[in-house]
């Protein structure tokens, strides 16, 4: 997973794991079902627009609030390729990189990109390309060990996997 593509679906300030995926749906196991409540408090036509692959567009402080794994797995399994935000809520960012879902922290991104523009992210680089508006820019980029982990599906794939090799 060196690049990820789709359309952006933006958010504003402060998006916390409550909205993310509220709270009467943490009972749920099964990851497809989490992924039907995505968001849902925002848009709720959002898992239906992520079903197509889009790339998360955040403000600051994306991902705030408590510590459950299951708002990222949501989005995951929604459908969204990657999340691009100002900044993070450091347990959101780390659980991300867990489950396997790509973050990447961009200074201008909120204002850079429309609802709906089509993005390329080079998760490697760290760049990312808004195609709609023929503009590029400059996010984190992400260290090699974050890139086998999320390469592997996620910490526990990527565990597993050095365990095997032993």
């Amino acid at each position: 997973m060196k690049a990820v593509n789709g359309k952006a679906v933006k958010f504003g300030n402060n998006i916390d794991t409550d909205v993310i995926l509220p709270g009467k749906w943490l009972s749920l196991i099964d990851p497809k079902e989490l992924a039907k409540h995505a968001m849902e408090g925002l848009d709720s036509e959002f898992p239906q627009k992520a079903a197509e692959g889009v790339i998360v567009v955040g403000a600051k402080n994306f991902g705030c609030g408590s510590s459950r794994e299951q708002a990222p797995l949501a989005l995951k399994y929604a459908g969204v390729q990657c999340v691009l935000a100002e900044s993070f809520a450091r347990i959101f960012y780390r659980n991300s990189i867990n489950i396997g879902l790509p973050v990447i922290e961009c200074k201008g991104i909120s204002n850079a990109v429309s609802d709906g523009d089509e993005l390329s992210v080079d998760l490697e680089a760290g760049k990312i390309e808004n195609v709609t508006k023929k503009q590029t820019l400059q996010g984190t980029k992400l260290p090699p060990f974050i890139m086998e982990i999320l390469s592997d599906g996620g910490l526990i794939e990527n565990l597993r996997k050095k365990m095997n090799k032993k």
